[in-house]
């Protein structure tokens, strides 16, 4: 097992699991086999009798869509905390976990952790303290602790914001499209112009033309008429309005 560094881990832990050997944890997996004072951190060993089972603490710091954001050590009659995962079998011969105790996880999408775990270490005296990390229990007389640090977010690109261009020209104003009078006057030499003036009051040739499908129907007293025949019974010739723009 590495020493205990103040330095913080580059990557927060995404899995945490329990292995029967150290040389069965599965690749890129750290397994804390040992103490920070060097002693065997058998998690399942009895203080009494010798027994060939084994239990070793595992995780990894490869980097998923998921962290873990907390990690517990629960009694095996205690209800399991609201949005932990129980760590029930071996990841390598999916044999029971523990026997007195049981270790669940808690697990976050990297994008919405705040904080993380970034490293658990198993001492072997209870009142030996680590800095900077925090105990989360006690299994066979031996504490569990880790560490908590903020986890590292990717950096959000700022939206471009649309600039004008002060090299382009002022666009122009925009030509009035309105028919009807206009208040402002042009004045050449003598002869006052308006609006109106040269803007022929025409119905386009396409309303002219009388489609050779389109007959008159009469529907029980309706008379459906075609856009010529409206255009010529409703025609108006605006003479009122000329004569008030001159």
């Amino acid at each position: 097992m590495s020493e205990v560094s103040s330095q913080l881990p580059a990557e927060p832990i995404s899995v945490v699991g329990v292995v029967t050997s150290p040389s069965k944890a599965p690749d890129d997996y750290y397994v804390v086999a040992q103490t920070t004072d060097g002693s065997d951190a058998d998690l399942w060993k009895d203080g009494l009798f010798k027994s060939k089972v084994t239990r070793y603490l595992c995780f990894t710091r490869k980097t998923g869509p998921d962290v873990v954001v907390d990690v517990k050590v629960i009694d095996i009659r205690d209800a399991l905390p609201e949005g932990f995962t129980l760590v029930e079998e071996t990841m390598d011969s999916k044999e029971t976990a523990m026997r007195k105790r049981r270790l669940c996880v808690k697990i976050s999408p990297r994008a919405a952790a705040k904080t993380a775990v970034y490293d658990i270490q198993i001492i072997a005296k209870s009142k030996y303290h680590l800095v900077n990390y925090t105990c989360i229990g006690e299994i066979n007389s031996m504490g569990i602790w880790y560490r908590i640090a903020d986890v590292p977010q990717p950096e959000v690109p700022q939206e471009t914001s649309t600039t004008v261009n002060s090299d382009a020209p002022p666009s122009a104003p925009s030509r009035k499209t309105t028919s009807r009078p206009d208040s402002e006057n042009q004045n050449s030499g003598n002869n006052t112009m308006t609006a109106l003036d040269d803007v022929p009051f025409v119905v386009s040739e396409k309303f002219i033309e009388k489609p050779r499908e389109m007959q008159q129907v009469n529907l029980m007293g309706i008379t459906i008429k075609s856009l010529a025949e409206i255009e010529e019974e409703f025609y108006y010739s605006f003479s009122t309005e000329r004569s008030v723009a001159v």
